[in-house]
């Protein structure tokens, strides 16, 4: 079991996607099952989790990091097999030793208990916060490759104790070099 929040919170995700695609299945929603899959791997795998784990890449959390990356990417593509059977096949194949094809692989089946509620709010917090600063750099034109400053204001200890864990990524996705806390 992962002890990074980044690791716990992707792990949930990828349960959560595994029940709404099996749901939509189940009730012969394909385009709500390729939706789905398409909103988890492109907006919460590519966008997000691929970029919060390179700088996990080279701490303590390296090693984990990888198998949960792996692991998460396994089962983004049997999840999209269905959908993409000849890219996901190729991409199975050229992605590591495999025993046997994929479309041979048993279809995932992942506990409700891998949701970490704890870790979705946390990441839900960070992912927020870096859109809200990007959003207010694009608003007032801060170059992209600028760093800026941040002045936090009324921050609830829950946020501040958020922060602090995921202020490397915070810092490096939202592009911030100082951070201080003013008045409200």
């Amino acid at each position: 079991q992962p002890t990074h929040v980044v690791n716990r919170w992707i792990i949930g995700e990828t349960a959560r996607i595994l029940m709404a695609t099996d749901e939509a299945l189940a009730s012969y929603r394909f385009n709500d099952a390729a939706g789905g899959l398409y909103a988890f791997v492109w907006g919460k795998v590519c966008d997000w989790y691929v970029e919060f784990a390179k700088p996990l890449f080279d701490g303590p959390d390296a090693a984990e990091t990888r198998a949960t990356m792996a692991w998460v990417l396994d089962q983004s593509m049997i999840l999209l097999h269905p959908f993409m059977p000849f890219i996901t096949e190729e991409l199975w194949g050229t992605t590591g030793k495999r025993e046997k094809l994929l479309v041979h692989t048993d279809w995932p089946q992942l506990p409700a208990t891998l949701i970490d509620r704890d870790a979705e709010r946390e990441m839900t917090f960070v992912t927020t916060l870096i859109d809200d600063i990007r959003s207010a750099r694009a608003q007032v034109h801060v170059p992209v490759g600028l760093k800026a400053d941040l002045v936090a204001t009324s921050l609830t200890e829950d946020a501040r104790a958020a922060f602090q864990r995921n202020e490397v990524l915070i810092k490096r996705l939202a592009r911030i070099d100082q951070v201080t806390e003013g008045p409200a």
